[in-house]
């Protein structure tokens, strides 16, 4: 029997009306024959209300608490689904992560799924039943409650599709798929009919707010046939799947991140180790870095940039100034009116003119670049932020207008 996986995001659910319509949607796929099973995610802003009520109480509460508070947003999208099913008259039952089997490592509030035991899953499929799973949460080693990070229902869904090994899994948001750009930023975007995993985990780790980057990891890991639908229409979404460009460069898309901090060591030791020792440093303390420039040696001296998440900026100052001795800049910068613009496309490496066309677009609309990384499928600038969405505009124009 063909089974589908589907994930409804907290805006599908937000309110008893849009519950109800979930709750139709899942209940045409049983009706049609079909064996289904549901991750959800809390509802609406829920997380969020969650998160200021614990800082009215500790600020500085434990991840671990924060983990129990925080996964029973979930608990009451689930129940409440599986209550709406129950009203339209059909056999369902609502599991936490943990009765659904996911078991993690140790790590609260981002923890990583190492297995799914789906015996309970699988039984309750075997009795025609309609299953309700909680997205975002599992259990540790230690049975206690752990969460998978931002974008985590995501996860949980393609995780669910691959340890069932289920036909499609349908991501159910509030847009109708995949777009070229934003299209609250670009009016002529449009929806794609498909995109390669590659693609797509580019576009989501470079701000593309549809997919969690986790998410696609996974599904090009185990090969899960994704869609991207809105729960709100019929209309078709986007496939994420492997799409085979035969000797064909293609930009698919164009991304912006607002989540970006630049800081700049100036006046660096122009001794071989010393970027090694910077980012060795940062790496020890869980600091991913992304676009990094070094400048090249004058007078003994080099100036090192690189970028940071927003929410890692603080924890990246505190390190550089408790080993300012060992570094030893004459003066450290930083800033985060910044923002990171990229194209994506497979086979760019193998076709010229792509970057100088992105910058001729950048030129023409008067916009400074910082910063430039580039890789087989994505060129990445770093811009004002002031100039982020005419960056977007001017270079998705230029290519995908």
């Amino acid at each position: 029997m063909e089974l589908i996986v589907q994930k409804y995001g907290g805006t599908s659910v937000k309110d008893a009306e849009r519950v109800m319509n979930v709750a139709r949607r899942i209940t045409d796929v049983y009706k049609s024959g079909k064996n289904i099973v549901v991750a959800v995610s809390a509802q609406g802003d829920t997380t969020d209300d969650l998160i200021e009520k614990a800082k009215e109480i500790n600020p500085n509460a434990s991840k671990r608490e924060m983990d129990m508070l925080l996964a029973t947003g979930e608990q009451i999208s689930i129940a409440l689904l599986a209550m709406a099913i129950e009203k339209l008259g059909y056999p369902v039952i609502s599991l936490t992560g943990w009765q659904a089997g996911f078991h993690t490592d140790r790590k609260h509030s981002n923890a990583r799924i190492k297995t799914i035991d789906t015996e309970r899953i699988q039984a309750e499929l075997d009795r025609r039943r309609i299953v309700i799973v909680a997205g975002f949460q599992g259990i540790n080693r230690y049975d206690d409650i752990t969460t998978l990070g931002r974008g985590g229902s995501d996860t949980s869904a393609v995780a669910l599709a691959a340890a069932l090994h289920a036909d499609v899994c349908e991501i159910y948001t509030d847009v109708d798929g995949v777009y070229t750009a934003d299209p609250r930023i670009v009016k002529d975007a449009y929806k794609l009919d498909d995109i390669s995993y590659d693609e797509m985990l580019e576009l989501a780790s470079l701000g593309a707010n549809v997919l969690h980057n986790r998410s696609v990891e996974m599904a090009k890991k185990y090969n899960v046939k994704l869609c991207v639908r809105s729960s709100l229409n019929n209309n078709e979404g986007t496939y994420v799947k492997e799409v085979k460009q035969v000797e064909k460069m293609l930009v698919r898309g164009v991304a912006r991140d607002n989540d970006v901090a630049r800081i700049a060591l100036c006046g660096v030791e122009d001794t071989p180790g010393k970027a090694f020792t910077v980012f060795s440093l940062l790496a020890k303390s869980g600091i991913s870095v992304d676009l990094i420039i070094q400048s090249i040696g004058n007078n003994g001296k080099k100036d090192i940039s690189f970028t940071v998440t927003e929410e890692d900026l603080p924890m990246t100052l505190k390190l550089l100034e408790e080993n300012k001795d060992v570094i030893n800049a004459n003066e450290v910068k930083s800033t985060t009116d910044v923002s990171k613009v990229s194209i994506v496309g497979a086979g760019m490496v193998n076709n010229a003119g792509v970057a100088a066309k992105m910058f001729e677009a950048l030129y023409d609309a008067h916009i400074n670049i910082n910063m430039i990384a580039t890789s087989e499928i994505k060129i990445s600038v770093l811009v004002d932020r002031k100039d982020a969405e005419r960056a977007v505009v001017a270079i998705h124009d230029k290519f995908l207008k």
